[in-house]
């Protein structure tokens, strides 16, 4: 083994998210580890300077094909408070709706055609499709089944077109929901059997000191609304988030850094922080199937994260059932209306990847004077690295190949927005 070596990706291709990673050992020691994120400036927070209120949850679902709900609901809380309006109990239960469709397709996709094939052997979905075709069938059908909620909820299923501040343009018709719910009583127990599956991977051995933060309410699994909690024992209001973390420039990344304060320590967000602060607000079926899986809660091993996807898929199904059979009639009003006045307001939501803050200030003019986003990825970049200097250790006896591919898959744990293609590393071994 040399003295020296070092792993450097020039590119992680067909991600959201362009960028590289370098790992410089010295020795038995991992001496640096960059995760480098350098895709172009996409300004989405200059250009909603200067727009009306009503374009930016149109504007902001444009920032990630996987998770635009996320964004539109992030914003449209926020500018819900900027503007001093609450919507109505129904909307809010049609907003959960439309979440639990995202995290059905973007769970279903992540498990299926990026994940899954790390832990069975395959390097992609298609090469896995030839001996476990039922396996990825059942994956597209449940990613069909949460698309088919996104487009009677949001218009469409990509960038939805039918979410607005206060609430939505149009309400859906009783039997356009009515006549899902036998597919979502089959996502539901095909759920089930993907977390069966998932849950006896062989996992790799990676135990971590994680601060999980997330958002938690005490009657409900988080997803559009709550306070943001963490391990260490933080438990504020979202409009305190900014107190309590910062998001920093590094050079070798135009993706800033978040961190949480004082101690500037990483953290993570997502479906394992989500499962580790929040297992008691699961749904009863998927808390029993958690309990049941062959895991402890809370886990301190990303690796896991493929299981607490599923366990949130089977509680995404499960409260989607529960809304679908109550919604009897057209809501109406569908919106509740608003005069554009000068105002701020923030909000954080649980994308499927993690907590996703956003804060607007309305201008005297009654446009967008100031926009600020913080999404997952910035949150959990500085873990992913931590992740990364615990694990490398472990591949020294590897080849390059095989190292390369396990540095992919622990990268893979963390989100679409990184995961979207199979190998996404070109490695050069400098000797």
């Amino acid at each position: 083994m040399p003295a020296n070596r070092s792993f450097e990706v020039k590119a992680l291709s067909r991600v959201e998210g362009e960028g590289g990673l370098f790992v410089q050992l010295d020795g038995d020691r991992v001496a640096h580890v960059v995760l480098n994120i350098y895709e172009p400036p996409r300004f989405f927070e200059s250009f909603l300077r200067g727009r009306e209120i009503h374009e930016v949850t149109d504007i902001t679902a444009r920032i990630c094909g996987i998770c635009p709900v996320a964004y539109q609901m992030s914003a449209a809380h926020a500018l819900e408070k900027a503007l001093g309006i609450g919507v109505t109990p129904e909307i809010r239960r049609l907003r959960r709706l439309l979440y639990c469709g995202e995290w059905i397709e973007s769970h279903a996709l992540h498990i299926h055609l990026l994940h899954a094939p790390d832990f069975l052997g395959y390097e992609s979905g298609i090469s896995m499709a030839a001996d476990h075709r039922q396996v990825v069938e059942r994956g597209l059908r449940l990613k069909r089944i949460g698309n088919d909620l996104l487009e009677i909820l949001g218009g469409r299923a990509i960038h939805p077109i039918n979410v607005t501040v206060g609430g939505f343009y149009r309400a859906p018709k009783p039997r356009e929901l009515k006549a899902l719910l036998p597919d979502l009583q089959w996502g539901l127990e095909a759920s089930i059997e993907v977390l069966r599956l998932v849950s006896k991977f062989d996992f790799p051995d990676l135990g971590m000191d994680y601060e999980c933060v997330c958002l938690q309410d005490p009657h409900e699994y988080p997803m559009n609304e709550g306070r943001v909690v963490a391990t260490s024992g933080l438990n504020v209001p979202v409009e305190d988030y900014e107190q309590h973390f910062q998001e920093r420039h590094l050079r070798q990344s135009t993706a800033l850094h978040s961190v949480k304060l004082p101690e500037a320590r990483s953290y993570l967000v997502g479906p394992l922080a989500r499962i580790n602060l929040c297992f008691d607000q699961l749904a009863p079926i998927a808390k029993r199937e958690a309990e049941s899986c062959g895991l402890d809660w809370p886990s301190q091993n990303n690796f896991h994260s493929i299981v607490a996807r599923a366990v949130e898929m089977i509680d995404a199904f499960e409260e989607a059932i529960a809304i679908v059979r109550d919604y009897q009639a057209v809501l109406a009003p569908c919106r509740v209306p608003y005069e554009p006045t000068p105002g701020c307001g923030c909000h954080a939501t649980e994308a499927p990847r993690g907590l996703l803050y956003h804060r607007y200030r309305i201008g005297d003019d009654g446009l967008i004077a100031e926009a600020k986003i913080v999404p997952p990825t910035s949150q959990n970049q500085g873990q992913i690295e931590q992740d990364l200097r615990a694990y490398v250790p472990q591949l020294l006896d590897l080849d390059d190949a095989g190292a390369t591919l396990r540095c992919e898959q622990l990268i893979r744990n963390y989100d679409p927005c990184i995961s979207c293609a199979t190998h996404f590393l070109t490695l050069n071994v400098q000797r």
